[in-house]
């Protein structure tokens, strides 16, 4: 029986288990450590930059603003606004859902 075609990333197949795993944590403080455990403190930092950059960018505040309160490059912001425009639709599912909390 032919197996159905996994999602790649980058021509590369994705290995499910890490998304798998993401899913199964409950708390903001069981995703903080198990993140510190997967990431270096420059990725998680870089991360989380480009989320920031991604929710000023949705918020409409330009470029040399976001430069200014994130300190992040203009390489940086642009990438993040190409993945809002043209990227796999994750932050247009997650950013609403993030307003809709802060909000209630």
């Amino acid at each position: 029986m032919a197996r159905p075609a996994k999602a790649k990333i980058a021509n590369r197949e994705i290995h499910e288990g890490l998304y798998e795993a993401i899913l199964l944590l409950k708390t903001k403080e069981e995703c903080i450590s198990f993140f510190q455990d997967l990431c270096t403190i420059s990725e998680l930092r870089a991360m989380e930059q480009r989320f920031e950059v991604a929710s000023l960018l949705d918020e409409g505040m330009i470029y040399s603003e976001i430069l200014e309160k994130t300190g992040a490059s203009s390489a940086t912001i642009s990438r993040v606004n190409r993945s809002l425009c043209y990227g796999a639709g994750g932050y247009d599912i997650v950013l609403p859902r993030v307003k809709e909390k802060q909000d209630s």
